[in-house]
């Protein structure tokens, strides 16, 4: 059996990853690059605390879309401003600490 090095629970009950989504400071833009593409960016994830490549592979799946992690940020290709907050908030992100570029 798996246990947690934080919380001390087994890792189907560890609650470290929901509590850390929910004191996240997630700031979501969008950049214009070379020919005029346009990618979502979704910065301030603490890599250490969440699975961040787990995360943009849901973002990526839900939205249809290509995307990466480059420098502890998702990068989306298009403009997902709108719909990545409420994946976000899906995935157990609180509302209040999502930013909107």
């Amino acid at each position: 059996m798996n246990v947690c090095a934080r919380c001390g629970l087994p890792q189907d009950l560890c609650v470290c990853e929901s509590i850390a989504k929910e004191t996240q400071k997630v700031t979501v833009s969008v950049e214009e690059r070379k020919f005029r593409k346009q990618y979502t960016v979704i910065a301030g994830i603490d890599r250490k605390e969440i699975d961040i490549e787990a995360l943009a592979r849901t973002l990526k799946a839900k939205l249809a879309c290509g995307g990466t992690i480059r420098d502890d940020a998702i990068e989306l290709q298009g403009n997902h401003r709108n719909r990545v907050k409420e994946i976000l908030v899906g995935a157990g992100f609180a509302p209040e600490t999502i930013i909107l570029k």
